[in-house]
């Protein structure tokens, strides 16, 4: 049970935010769970961002995840730099003639191990046909049938493992007459409706400040592989999940998509706004901005009255009701913004304390990481890279009994673990040297 005690705003850096102080009583002991993936091992083909956010993910719950990579480059993350993390003196000397470790890599492969082999080869493809025997899990994002060009396809590797779980991610998905075509996260962006959708309505459509697509595909590819396990275990048998950018992005466009495919309804871009509900977005104040999201007709009596002084606002019969808020949108967020503008962020913040109107700053990103609950949280983690010596991560996203997974494994160097993974194989060490002379791992 918990108790709230104490409710005041508190500044620091320039950030205010809520701070609530909490009497806890007969909470469990956060002892957290033991890692549930623990014993599965992923074969990770993929690149980029979607694929490793999915196999980072399950690495975060205790697979063991082997990231196959091209021998001489690697994920094209890689070489995504600047920024970098720089050498450390102590890094390992066979990783000498590699370029510093790029923070694009760095942010989505963290728990895994890296293994170079080369698949156009006889050799390596026999290193990959052994790996996928021993895996429960193969997690790649080649365009559509390039692998069963190789003799890696579905069908080929379930043959040499039935229980296999092969999980495609792509841009358009296996079927369909773009099936072949390369998925980029700004180009679907584009094509899946959420650019039309993103920026100011008198502006060019705009992308999102990240790779949203990307990111969403690598959630549901990651929640599809734990499906899948549990299908297994009541079956037996593999699954071949095919995971797409498209599919994805259209899946994500919610509330957006449902007004269109019930009502006939075209979207439209409203910036940070919200196109049925009002107040709901962005203003400007005399130094900054805030996000104010009065949801219903309390919160927007509550700003008039308590916020903008403005009582008989909320009884203007434009703005009694959110429908007449949003079909009198331009008049009242005019109304609203001339307000702010009378004094500086520090004042309207101070003013929201307490009263149940959503709002907050926009923080920048050093706003975001020293933020008092992001410290509070423990959203970022130290851990020790062999090349680059102590960098921060964001931490796993979930708690299990109060506790977060555990980073085991810092983001592999390019081909760390190459003899280890080996030598796993049944190779021995004059093999691995051979193969290693004849450029194949």
């Amino acid at each position: 049970m918990l108790r709230n005690i104490h409710l005041r705003a508190r500044a620091r850096g320039g950030i205010f935010v809520h701070v609530r102080r909490y009497q806890t009583h007969d909470v469990r002991p956060q002892t957290g769970i033991p890692p549930p993936l623990k014993g599965i091992r992923v074969l990770d083909l993929t690149r980029v961002l979607a694929g490793p956010t999915a196999t980072m993910l399950l690495a975060d719950l205790g697979a063991d995840v082997i990231k196959v990579e091209e021998v001489s480059r690697g994920d094209d993350t890689r070489t995504w730099s600047p920024p970098s993390a720089p050498i450390v003196a102590s890094a390992p000397p066979e990783s000498a003639h590699l370029p510093p470790e790029s923070a694009y890599f760095l942010a989505v492969n963290r728990n895994k191990r890296s293994m170079t082999v080369n698949f156009k080869s006889p050799e390596g493809l026999d290193i990959v046909r052994k790996l996928v025997a021993r895996s429960d899990v193969l997690v790649e994002n080649f365009i559509s049938g390039k692998l069963a060009t190789m003799g890696l396809g579905w069908e080929d590797c379930r043959k040499i493992n039935p229980r296999l779980i092969y999980a495609s991610i792509t841009g358009y998905g296996q079927t369909g007459p773009y099936r072949k075509a390369a998925g980029y996260d700004v180009v679907v962006e584009a094509e899946a409706g959420l650019m039309h959708i993103t920026g100011e309505s008198d502006r060019p459509p705009s992308k999102v400040g990240v790779a949203a697509t990307d990111i969403a595909t690598g959630l549901y590819a990651h929640g599809a592989v734990m499906a899948a396990l549990i299908s297994r275990q009541q079956t037996g048998e593999g699954v071949w999940i095919d995971c797409n950018l498209f599919d994805s992005q259209i899946a994500g466009l919610a509330n957006i998509a449902s007004n269109y495919l019930i009502a006939g309804q075209e979207a439209s871009r409203h910036g940070t706004a919200h196109p049925s509900v009002v107040p709901y977005q962005v203003f400007p104040c005399r130094d900054g901005f805030l996000m104010i999201g009065a949801g219903n007709d309390k919160q927007f009596r509550i700003l008039c009255d308590k916020v903008l002084g403005k009582p008989a606002l909320a009884l203007d019969p434009r703005f009694v009701t959110n429908e007449a808020r949003v079909a009198h949108r331009a008049e009242l967020v005019r109304i609203i913004e001339d307000a702010l503008m009378q004094h500086d962020r520090a004042h309207w913040l101070e003013s929201f304390m307490g009263l149940g109107v959503p709002f907050a700053p926009i923080n920048d990103i050093q706003q975001t990481f020293a933020h008092p609950q992001a410290a509070a949280r423990g959203v970022a983690v130290e851990v020790e890279h062999p090349r680059a010596g102590k960098i921060k991560l964001v931490a796993p996203a979930v708690s299990y009994n109060g506790e977060r997974m555990k980073v085991r494994r810092p983001p592999p160097w390019l081909s760390e673990h190459t003899q280890e993974v080996m030598e796993e194989l049944g190779y021995t060490p004059e093999q691995v040297v051979e193969l290693r002379g004849k450029g194949v791992i």
